[in-house]
């Protein structure tokens, strides 16, 4: 543990006025606003006078065994451990506490995936392709383990070897969602998760935004797969655009709400994502050299290509691929022929989905 007493300190004081940030946050104009005060400032935001008193009484021997106790690591500023990349922010964190291996920030370039909490099946489907493809071409993912994109990616980048990163609003030892505890066991495992805040901090509404300002400046490169028209994961592009760092944006139906803020993105100059290649491209340059795992392509007979189209155009249930009984068990073998061929996914609920990495 590298962590400092002053940002130890400066770390306590936060959580100590975390209540009073949710009031804070909304009044100004920017949340490096509140963030960036210097520790008197933030001490001065609570009236009561508790806040003062717990800054005073500050131990750090006991920050460093609550931090040991969580089984967390925790490095801070101050010191040449800290991912240069957060240097860069108006109000960098004072201190990032780690579950896992730390190694996973030290990667030269990373990419954020952000999105929707409740996305479509094809923004999901989108996530977990461009994870898993990024991560498979040694490119690190980071995201904000949420419900919906966030989780997509992260299980996409699981099933290749990078290691990936998971920027909590939380304390880094308290699972959230709960119910992504199993998801949040495998990027401990294979990678590591952080967050500015203390152990077992419960987060606040200011504290998602916090977090997004983290994602965006671990990474080189941050990528909005769906986005409705005021989601808050455009605040991470936001945040990466103050950076002067690269967003891409997923392309989705102008008919969508969950789209209506990605396509706003690509509208404004975002670059344009249509998969891994495109996202390397941004990273990298086109003319560096990529490794993307491109399958074969597979002769598809005229009858499969007339059942891909229709489940392209979201009629994925079977009852809307097949309207006559006596055609229903062949159907039922062309879309198991279609799975076994890596074209077609099927989803929760039994719907069938196209699957980015089988196209032909």
């Amino acid at each position: 543990m590298s962590a400092c007493d002053d940002c130890l300190r400066r770390t306590d004081l936060i959580a100590a006025v975390a209540g009073r940030l949710d009031v804070e946050w909304r009044r100004r104009s920017a949340p490096a606003a509140v963030l960036s005060l210097p520790d008197e400032g933030l001490v001065a935001l609570d009236s009561t006078g508790v806040a003062a008193r717990r800054y005073a009484s500050f131990s750090p021997g006991g920050a460093r065994a609550a931090i040991d106790a969580a089984g967390l690591d925790a490095v801070c500023r101050c010191t040449p451990d800290y991912p240069e990349r957060l240097r860069e922010l108006a109000d960098p964190p004072a201190v990032l506490h780690i579950a896992g291996d730390a190694r996973a920030l030290d990667a030269p370039e990373c990419v954020a995936i952000v999105g929707a909490r409740r996305g479509t099946a094809y923004g999901m489907e989108v996530a977990r392709s461009l994870g898993r493809g990024l991560a498979a071409s040694g490119v690190p993912v980071i995201s904000g383990m949420a419900l919906g994109v966030d989780s997509a990616a992260h299980v996409g980048a699981l099933e290749a070897s990078t290691p990936p990163v998971a920027v909590l609003a939380g304390g880094a030892d308290v699972p959230y969602p709960p119910s992504r505890r199993a998801l949040y066991g495998r990027i401990v495992a294979r990678g590591c998760v952080v967050s500015e805040l203390p152990p077992r901090f419960g987060a606040f509404r200011w504290s998602f935004v916090a977090r997004n300002r983290i994602i965006a400046g671990l990474a080189a490169l941050t990528v909005v797969v769906e986005a409705a028209e005021r989601s808050g994961s455009l605040t991470t592009a936001d945040f990466a655009a103050q950076l002067g760092r690269t967003v891409g944006a997923v392309p989705g139906p102008v008919t969508s709400r969950f789209s209506a803020g990605t396509n706003g993105l690509l509208a404004a100059g975002a670059g344009l994502v249509r998969d891994t290649r495109d996202v390397l491209d941004q990273l990298l340059g086109p003319s560096a050299p990529q490794h993307v795992e491109q399958p074969q392509a597979v002769p598809i007979e005229p009858r499969l290509r007339g059942l891909l189209d229709a489940i392209e155009r979201g009629h994925g249930s079977l009852a809307e691929l097949s309207t006559d009984p006596d055609e229903t068990r062949q159907v039922l073998q062309d879309l198991t022929d279609l799975e076994l061929r890596g074209l077609v996914r099927r989803e929760f609920g039994g719907r069938y989905v196209r699957a980015l990495e089988g196209r032909s």
